[in-house]
């Protein structure tokens, strides 16, 4: 019997980790919010990564190999690249998305000297009645993208006496909005996973429980880069379950309702055995879920395979419709997955 998620608990954390601003490298505040959300469970020890990955180390009931799991918290965003000649920056893109699809968006520029400035993310010429079909045919990219900002400046020196330059971060907003029990919002991947797995640890501390064999928990933070948990895996660890988001669309068995084993991606494919294991306790638990490939993706998992871990790899998460867009996914596809986490961590 899997302990009861608090499924308000697990939404309330959501929202919270989504509207904390965390693109690759700047994640210091969600590692922040999600160490404060693990502190005080028995049992649990944490510590961060000189790379600033956040690393939970629970006992077990019985000795053994430990296992562990994974979820990013770092997300897609950008920095600054240039200040132009009108006051506006061209930017860097942090992670793998295309520029239209942040086109339109509200933004926060984090100045190094420690301010905040709001802005919006546009086509240079994105006047209908200047530029007429230009707006529509122009290709967007990284110099024809802009942000405007919302200060008054028309020169490069208006804007860095705002504390602006080159190098600074930019975040996306999120947008989040919980609905019919659909939570829609940007960057759930990969914030919905650290939440299913912040969820089960709370559920199984709730019901008196604890992992079956000593569990390590990585939240990792370079992930859209590639090289998240490349690093932070203690060398004892045997086996590996990476929690990341499950692509919906055409030609996917992945929905908003389930979640996914993916048993294969663009690295290839993952860990067949522990694979079936998975698939194995989700039919016992009866779990809602799917298997799915994806062509277009990548994990933590695969990043730690990389960098030479010797360890069985497997890979689930909650279907996320509009991946790398503004996402949606369903509490139902975050339950499943917080179950399957609970089921993980209780086999023996």
């Amino acid at each position: 019997m899997l302990p009861e998620i608090n499924t308000k608990e697990l939404l309330d954390f959501l929202t919270g980790l989504l509207n904390t601003p965390s693109p690759t490298g700047f994640t210091a505040q969600a590692v922040a919010y999600t160490r404060a959300a693990l502190e005080g469970i028995p049992g649990l020890t944490l510590s961060q990564t000189r790379k600033g990955a956040l690393v939970a180390e629970w006992q077990g009931e019985a000795p053994g190999p430990r296992r562990a799991l994974t979820a990013h918290v770092d997300t897609l965003g950008a920095m600054v690249k240039e200040i132009k000649p009108n006051g506006r920056l061209k930017l860097s893109m942090l992670g793998g998305y295309a520029w239209n699809t942040v086109e339109g968006e509200g933004c926060t520029v984090f100045a190094h000297g420690g301010g905040t400035v709001r802005g919006s993310i546009l086509l240079a010429k994105a006047s209908g009645h200047v530029y007429g079909k230009e707006v529509s045919e122009s290709k967007r990219d990284e110099s024809t993208m802009e942000v405007r900002l919302d200060a008054r400046t028309v020169n490069a020196d208006e804007t860095r006496a705002l504390g602006i330059e080159v190098g600074d971060f930019v975040a996306f907003d999120p947008r989040v909005e919980v609905t019919n029990n659909f939570v829609r919002s940007r960057h759930l991947d990969d914030k919905a996973c650290v939440a299913c797995i912040v969820a089960a640890v709370k559920a199984l501390n709730a019901a008196g429980l604890k992992p079956a064999r000593s569990a390590v928990l990585h939240i990792s933070n370079y992930e859209e880069v590639g090289h998240g948990a490349a690093a932070g895996i203690p060398a004892d660890v045997t086996e590996l379950l990476s929690v990341d988001m499950a692509a919906v669309g055409e030609g996917q068995t992945s929905d908003e309702f389930h979640s996914t084993l993916c048993v294969k991606d663009s690295g290839g494919p993952y860990h067949y055995e522990m694979s079936q294991r998975l698939r194995a306790l989700a039919e016992q638990h009866s779990i809602a879920h799917k298997v799915d490939i994806y062509p277009y993706y990548g994990s933590d998992g695969e990043a730690y395979w990389r960098a030479g871990g010797d360890v069985a790899v497997a890979l689930i998460g909650p279907g996320v419709d509009a991946s790398h867009n503004y996402e949606r996914t369903h509490l139902e596809a975050l339950v499943a997955t917080t179950q399957w986490v609970c089921a993980y961590l209780l086999e023996a």
